[in-house]
């Protein structure tokens, strides 16, 4: 099954509003493939960007506005940009957000960073690390229910902030990595107050779609079930 149909089916069984997004990260852009046009106040901007059916690569430089996804996407900062990660880790610890202990277990990836690829999954032209899905609350809950049922739900734990930080949590343990979002994710996104995240590894997609169908017809089912149940009339 390729990208363009394993979209479709993506956005077919769970009824997505935004389209999921592919990333990639590769030591160089492919020739044909246009560098974003302008640098974005954060990561996950670019998120949004794909979402919109954009096509692009960014550098490192592009990053640097958002010191905390830079951290994630292992990113080395210029001394400038570094100074803004500490100063903005130090409020974050000020405003009792974050704890200093807690910042060494926050995901990051361990690669060299050279290029980040982004685009619709169903456009992607390169081989996709993540997939990203943004929905509400049940559309998530199929994909976690499909993901334990493919073997590939990891420990089960909602991510919290930094968003960004599913990325790499979810190449780094093979598994199926949800995150509730985090504030600047919100507002850069737009993500709405019910919505929040699932990344899919590239390489999983497969098996997860092939149990996530057997998943919303069942629960499609139960639901049935459950509400003849509640009204009484339920099979003896």
């Amino acid at each position: 099954m390729n990208d363009t149909s394993q979209a479709a089916q993506l956005q077919a069984l769970l009824g997505l509003h935004w389209p999921p997004i592919a990333v990639a990260f590769q030591a160089s852009a492919p020739a044909d493939l246009q560098r974003v046009g302008s640098a974005g106040p954060s990561g996950c901007t670019y998120w949004k960007l794909a979402a919109e059916g954009k096509i692009f690569y960014t550098e490192a430089a592009d990053h640097y506005n958002c010191p905390i996804g830079s951290f994630t996407h292992g990113i080395d900062l210029p001394p400038a940009q570094a100074q803004e990660l500490e100063g903005m880790v130090g409020t974050m610890i000020g405003l009792e957000y974050i704890r200093q202990e807690e910042i060494p277990s926050i995901s990051r990836r361990d690669a060299p960073f050279r290029v980040a690829l982004y685009a619709p999954l169903a456009e992607a032209p390169f081989d996709v690390d993540v997939v990203l899905v943004r929905g509400h609350a049940k559309q998530m809950m199929l994909i976690a229910e499909a993901a334990g049922a493919a073997g590939l739900s990891g420990d089960g734990a909602l991510m919290g902030r930094p968003t960004c930080a599913m990325i790499p949590a979810a190449m780094q343990s093979g598994s199926v990595t949800t995150s509730l979002g985090c504030i600047g994710n919100r507002v850069y996104t737009g993500l709405g107050d019910d919505e929040f995240y699932a990344a899919i590894p590239g390489s999983k997609l497969a098996p997860l779609l092939d149990k996530l169908a057997t998943i919303v017809t069942a629960n499609r089912e139960l639901e049935s079930f459950h509400r003849a149940r509640m009204s009484g009339n339920s099979p003896a």
